[in-house]
């Protein structure tokens, strides 16, 4: 019968007397779990980046957009007309208790000059209350003024970006430049906000709404976002918002999206995301659990007159299965360590040679992984362990 010492002892020394089948069972087990490691440390720091790109605006957010986002009964021709979204809307849902700031916005592309200098950049036609909604800070100068909405004075506000390409170190307020050929006086510049999901809004100037509709002959605004006050119902202002529009359009003819709704769609693409490429590591783990199958079973091929040996000293087939399911754990959690840090190692020069792909290395994740290599490893010991076990004492020592 074997003690508890001896079978601790016969596993390691199994482990070191056959140290090329042990490197290359704790290989398949690496590859796999690096793999794992390393993309799903791509998937997880993909999505918090992504996350945080869209969150840096704050989380009491609503977007409100013309049209329905569901279709329901019959066309009804020029009687189902959507009614635009307009600048008096935007102005009469400031009046909505807990609203803080109210911003109707136009986006567009026009041409911009400054002495001699021209770049094509992005037009925002956006409100007074900007930066507060956007948490946009003001680097020299000050926004755009709380104006008339409707007949706003053509004052414009650089990006960081557009102001060094057309002024430079120079300073640019008071000065004019064109917009689209007309002429507007810059009262202010932004500090930099850098690309927010693709979006450059450095490389852009902020006009008047009423200025933006104007110049891209359009007679509604693409878009009203509205801030709430940090800890007010968000439902009861939902609530208010759509019995506001159904008053002022006669029907519910927008789509209103929270800033939770979307995290919510958002956070469910990323984590399929997540899944998917770590599924990808997942397949080079399942591989490797089929080379420890391999290898295992051709370990016990070439053990038979050991494993004879020991049932005849008086070993019990569950021992046998014992011993060698200890074995394929051992080198499976081994090889999952190993995996582990190449992982850790991949991520961290991938982030020195692509200082730009984020990588986020998840505790779950890297724990789930090697424990996983544990049980793909035992799982691969089970068949050749139990085919082990079940050999025939006296057949066993006879084989060579």
């Amino acid at each position: 019968m074997l003690k508890l010492r001896d079978f601790i002892r016969l596993i390691v020394m199994a482990i070191f007397c056959h140290r090329l089948r042990a490197f290359l069972t704790m290989l398949c087990i690496a590859i796999g779990i690096a793999a794992v490691v390393l993309l799903t440390s791509i998937g997880e720091g993909i999505h918090r980046f992504v996350l945080s790109e869209f969150t840096q605006f704050g989380t009491n957010l609503i977007g409100i957009n013309p049209g329905r986002a569901t279709t329901v009964g019959a066309s009804v021709g020029v009687f189902g007309a959507e009614r635009p979204l307009t600048i008096d809307d935007a102005e009469a849902l400031k009046r909505i208790a807990n609203v803080e700031a109210v911003i109707p916005m136009v986006q567009g592309n026009a041409e911009i000059k400054a002495f001699g200098k021209s770049r094509r950049s992005t037009v925002y036609g956006v409100g007074a209350e900007f930066p507060t909604v956007f948490t946009f800070n003001v680097s020299a100068g000050r926004f755009l003024p709380d104006d008339d909405p409707l007949a706003p004075r053509a004052y414009a506000v650089l990006g960081y970006t557009l102001k060094n390409e057309l002024f430079g170190t120079k300073s640019p307020l008071g000065q004019y430049i064109r917009i689209g050929g007309s002429r507007y006086r810059v009262i202010g510049t932004l500090e930099s906000k850098g690309q927010v999901l693709g979006f450059d809004l450095d490389d852009a100037v902020y006009i008047p709404t009423q200025r933006s509709l104007a110049m891209f002959n359009r007679d509604s605004v693409m878009e009203i976002d509205l801030l709430y006050k940090e800890g007010a119902n968000q439902q009861q202002i939902v609530g208010a918002i759509e019995k506001l529009i159904i008053a002022r359009h006669g029907k519910m003819d927008v789509t209103i999206t929270t800033q939770q709704q979307m995290l919510e769609i958002l956070g469910s693409i990323l984590n399929v995301l997540t899944f998917a490429v770590g599924a990808l590591g997942g397949i080079s783990l399942l591989v490797g659990g089929v080379g420890i199958l391999t290898i295992t079973t051709i370990a016990v091929r070439e053990r038979t007159s050991e494993i004879g040996l020991y049932r005849a000293l008086g070993a019990r087939r569950i021992q046998i299965l014992a011993l060698f399911l200890g074995e394929a754990a051992i080198l499976s959690g081994l090889g999952g360590v190993i995996g582990l840090a190449v992982g850790l190692l991949g991520g961290q020069l991938l982030q020195l040679i692509f200082p730009a792909l984020p990588t986020h290395f998840s505790l779950f994740f890297t724990s789930l992984s090697v424990i996983l290599a544990i049980i793909i490893g035992l799982i691969a010991g089970v068949l050749p362990a139990m085919h082990a076990a079940q050999l025939d004492p006296v057949t066993a020592l006879r084989a060579e």
